[in-house]
């Protein structure tokens, strides 16, 4: 069966009948607006657009692959700012003759991938589209925390990584290549795993500027950088190239640390803290931060490259 054989009120009593609601939603789908719960009396958003063919292809990703990736980059932008995600919304274009089992697995995906940090699904829209269109608008709660913004890097601070980085754009390198079979990269490029928890934990920690890397770290670093009125110099042997990323690398012909550098879409967290924190694991030090301008990387000249969404 085809979504185009249920039309637009079958197809959204489907997803909300496959949807449990967390704590936060106080009434979810059905309504013409949800209304949830906001105990610290303020609210963190984030908006994200992916476009099939530009963000993601269905030959290289299933439906569930497809719903975690958007509902991750999206869960992991609010907990760069420190606050706990609490429910996303979607909005879906979607041709008639995708199926409802595609549609199911999307569904499940946005489902288990909220699971993991305790939010919902809590509602969004329906349209039919020439191609899949996923929107998505992922709320959170700062707890009485201060929100961790772009601004607050200061010479003498170190920056440190969460996560891993390069894995999504080695695993894109292998599909680009025909190598659907690249094991941990292309399932890292299909479905990222944020470690949600040091977002909030970093705010814990007295970070003084953080984001997720989703367009790669010399890019989004440059953004804390330009915020801060500072410059960021990385040490290159502090930066981690996983076993597989140097074996695809020699496969490929490529530069294991380029995709550290300028890989995107792994949703790791970078973030500033001051000189004497004491970080614990998974947190590496990959930098400091410095009087002057933009990204340096010792040893290695250029500028900063990643992901431009209009390139």
């Amino acid at each position: 069966m085809t979504i185009g054989d249920l039309g637009e009120f079958g197809v959204i009593g489907r997803i909300a009948g496959r949807l449990p609601q967390g704590a936060a939603v106080l009434l979810g789908p059905g309504d013409d607006a949800a209304i949830l719960s906001a105990p610290d009396g303020r609210v963190v958003v984030s908006t994200d657009l992916l476009i099939e063919g530009r963000h993601f292809r269905r030959n290289w990703s299933s439906g569930y692959d497809i719903g975690r990736k958007a509902a991750a980059q999206n869960l992991s932008d609010i907990a760069a700012m420190g606050a706990d995600p609490t429910a996303i919304f979607v909005g879906l274009g979607l041709p008639a003759d995708v199926t409802t089992d595609w549609l199911d697995a999307l569904t499940d995906g946005f489902r288990d991938e909220c699971a993991l940090v305790g939010a919902s699904v809590a509602g969004g829209d329906i349209s039919g589209s020439d191609t899949v269109v996923l929107g998505v608008t992922a709320l959170g709660d700062l707890g009485g925390r201060q929100p961790v913004t772009r601004a607050g890097a200061r010479p003498g601070h170190v920056v440190a990584i969460a996560g891993r980085l390069g894995h999504a754009a080695a695993g894109l390198a292998l599909l680009q290549a025909g190598r659907a079979d690249g094991g941990d990269l292309v399932d890292a490029h299909r479905r990222p795993r944020p470690l949600y928890a040091c977002g909030p934990g970093a705010a814990r920690l007295g970070a003084t500027a953080m984001l997720d890397v989703s367009d790669g770290l010399l890019q989004d670093l440059g953004h804390i950088a330009e915020a801060s009125g500072t410059g960021i110099e990385l040490d290159p042997a502090a930066l981690p190239v996983a076993p597989a990323l140097a074996e695809a690398a020699r496969d490929l012909g490529a530069d294991p640390l380029e995709w550290v550098l300028t890989g995107g879409e792994d949703h790791a967290f970078a973030a500033a803290f001051p000189g004497d924190v004491r970080l614990p694991s998974p947190w590496l030090v990959v930098g400091r931060v410095i009087e002057g301008k933009g990204v340096h990387v010792t040893g290695r000249s250029g500028t900063a490259g990643g992901w431009d969404h209009f390139r």
